[in-house]
């Protein structure tokens, strides 16, 4: 977007993914900052409850704990500030190791130190919460697992006789284990959220956003023109994928016309659906004040002002066009010589309310009728019809000749045959295919909306980490409960069966609210009109199956190790 690329309304789909995934991520981060504070002050409560029994002051107990606190936060905080613009300049050398072309911009101090500085202080205050709490229960109390775990009664309900041993206690316990499993589900939904909207709205938005592309430029179509106009067309594809090029080209040199005969002649070859003739120019274009009227208020308001710029013009015959553009409005229609449809980008730059408003082209004004998202000349166009362009500037013929092939004949075969009519009209005239920047214009699309579907991986990552600790904590907690179990003949896998359903019915619980905010959040808020095919359904169920199993696998470290320990090690307090 920075460098000219992508037009207005791709943009627009682009840049709600990137604010909500980074406020995804730092609402994420800010979670498992809590859970993590948590976490640590868990750990010591029965260090406060002994240093308070023998009589230290609390304001000691306070500035030990809170001087602990302050030391991992700062170096938790710049090991991460460090790490991530580490990380920003190699994935940019990256990327143009790819050839991708992206320049390095240069990196902002206040960016880094912004970020240290939220996330510094965010731990502290986070962390210092639960210290507070600690340091002012009674020592009696503090002894208790109950003030760091949320210990409560058993659970009122039964489970069903059918249900395993396995999956009776790690309800239980998760009951019991009220406060921790109240945040652990937090982090983790907060994650899943996040790896929804990325996963699933990267693919359902790379799937949208390729139609619109393939639906402007036109799958197995071929362009015909002049070599020169050839070139200068490729480079105006171009501009979508590679950035703005400022180039001088005399669109009205008469050697670019079409020759006379030479659509008849394409029309009766067998393979070929649909002629489109077009004339194509670069004009200065002037935008026209429109009025809206109020449909409640009856009152009259003006909207725009005189803006000018130079705008691509392409003319066309509404009835014969191949392009199928994704719309705001309608196209042009039959008869119709008054109308024009403006590109996304020119839209944005020049018009306030296009739709309500007109445009100027030499001494014609038009109305607006439509305006529609297309790559070429990077959104910077307007269409109208074939005859008033003509009218206008003077010019007696189309200079481009838009061929539709029917996708179930012989390709090569036609080709050869389009190709030696167009020899034989003019040997200056060209085929040109444009499925070549078509494919470049898909490519580059699926690498932006793949970069965006891996943001979340570093948050996957700790949100693993959270319920490692979770398990640890919990298997802490238990490890007498579990002793006795061992003791009366169970085995090591049955301890294994209860901590891994524990965080089954963690994940699954965390991972329907997070999907269902995730797709709600894709679907009804970031992408309009979406394209969702059955692959496209299949490849996002794999992605967020692959991304439960890769956290659920995380937790069985702690219980397959404490699993394989002998009883006596087992049961014993470390």
């Amino acid at each position: 977007m920075v460098e000219g690329k992508l037009t207005a309304g791709f943009s627009e789909i682009f840049s709600p993914f990137m604010i909500l995934l980074t406020i995804l991520i730092s609402a994420a981060g800010i979670v498992m900052i809590s859970f993590t504070a948590f976490l640590m002050t868990s750990q010591r409560i029965r260090d406060i409850g002994l240093m308070k029994a023998v009589g230290c002051p609390n304001d000691i107990l306070f500035g030990y704990f809170f001087t602990e606190l302050l030391v991992v936060t700062f170096l938790g905080c710049l090991f991460g500030t460090v790490l991530g613009v580490i990380v920003d300049i190699a994935s940019t050398s990256l990327l143009n190791g790819l050839g991708l072309g992206f320049s390095q911009q240069a990196t902002s101090l206040w960016m880094p130190f912004a970020v240290f500085f939220s996330f510094f202080a965010l731990s502290l205050i986070l962390g210092a919460t639960p210290v507070l709490s600690a340091i002012r229960a009674e020592p009696a109390r503090a002894f208790s697992p109950k003030l760091y775990l949320g210990l409560g009664k058993e659970p009122g309900f039964k489970v069903v006789s059918k249900s395993g041993l396995s999956v009776k206690i790690a309800v239980r316990n998760l009951v019991r284990h009220k406060s921790a499993t109240t945040r652990i589900v937090l982090c983790l939904s907060t994650v899943f959220l996040l790896v929804t909207v990325a996963v699933a709205g990267g693919l359902i938005a790379r799937d949208t956003t390729n139609s619109w592309v393939e639906r402007a430029i036109g799958r197995n179509t071929l362009l015909i023109a002049q070599q020169d106009m050839v070139n200068q067309y490729r480079l105006l594809l171009s501009e979508f994928y590679e950035g703005q090029k400022d180039t001088q080209f005399n669109y009205t040199d008469r050697k670019y016309l079409i020759p006379l005969g030479l659509p008849n002649n394409l029309s009766s070859l067998s393979g070929i659906m649909t002629l489109d003739e077009r004339l194509v120019l670069e004009v200065p274009v002037r935008e026209i004040p429109g009025i809206i009227y109020g449909s409640s208020t009856g009152e009259t308001t003006s909207v725009g002002d005189n803006r000018q710029g130079e705008s691509l013009v392409v003319g066309v015959d509404p009835e014969n066009v191949l392009s199928d553009w994704f719309l705001n409005g309608r196209f042009l229609t039959e008869n119709q010589t008054g109308e024009a449809v403006v590109g996304d980008t020119l839209a944005q730059k020049l018009f306030s309310a296009p739709l309500s408003q007109e445009i100027r082209i030499s001494c014609e004004g038009l109305s607006i009728v439509g305006v529609c998202l297309d790559p070429i000349n990077n959104g910077n166009v307007t269409y109208i019809p074939l005859t008033t362009l003509q009218n206008i500037i003077g010019v007696s013929g189309p200079n481009v000749l838009m061929v539709k092939l029917d996708p179930s004949a012989n390709r090569a075969d036609i080709l050869n045959k389009v190709r030696a009519i167009v020899q034989a009209a003019n040997a200056d005239f060209q085929v040109f295919d444009l499925n070549e920047p078509l494919n470049k214009s898909l490519g580059s699309l699926d690498f932006i909306w793949s970069t965006i579907m891996f943001l979340p991986l570093f948050s996957l990552i700790t949100a693993s980490l959270s319920l490692l600790g979770y398990v640890m904590l919990t298997i802490n907690e238990q490890r007498q409960e579990f002793g006795i179990l061992r003791a009366l003949g169970a085995k090591p896998k049955t301890v294994l069966g209860i901590v891994s359903a524990q965080s089954l019915i963690i994940l699954l619980g965390s991972y329907a609210v997070g999907i269902s905010l995730g797709l709600i959040t894709t679907l009804l808020i970031l992408v309009q009109e979406p394209f969702i095919t059955t692959f496209t359904v299949i490849e996002i169920a794999g992605w967020l199956l692959l991304a439960l199993i890769i956290t659920f696998a995380s937790s069985f470290y702690p219980a397959v190790r404490f699993a394989k320990k002998p009883l006596l090690e087992a049961m014993t307090q470390s």
